[in-house]
């Protein structure tokens, strides 16, 4: 059976961990993986579950001011 990675089945260190090894190393100073490591914190406080942090991060998504057309093509 699988590890449950739920706040009720684990530890603040255990879902530090999680998050640590879902991103990868979390001290090379990447803006980038700091900023998604921050949108976990509540995850490993034990405030949200990663299924809440990960739909809120999706419902808010946006993809900028591209045109319609241009959706879906890498930006030049």
């Amino acid at each position: 059976m699988a590890k449950s990675y739920l706040i009720k089945d684990t530890t603040r260190e255990e879902r530090k961990q999680i998050v640590q090894d879902s991103l990868g190393n979390l001290s090379d100073c990447d803006s980038e993986v700091e900023a998604l490591a921050d949108m976990y914190w509540d995850y490993i406080d034990g405030k949200k579950e990663i299924r809440e942090i990960n739909e809120a991060f999706q419902a808010n998504y946006v993809k900028g001011d591209m045109e319609l057309e241009d959706r879906g093509k890498c930006p030049v």
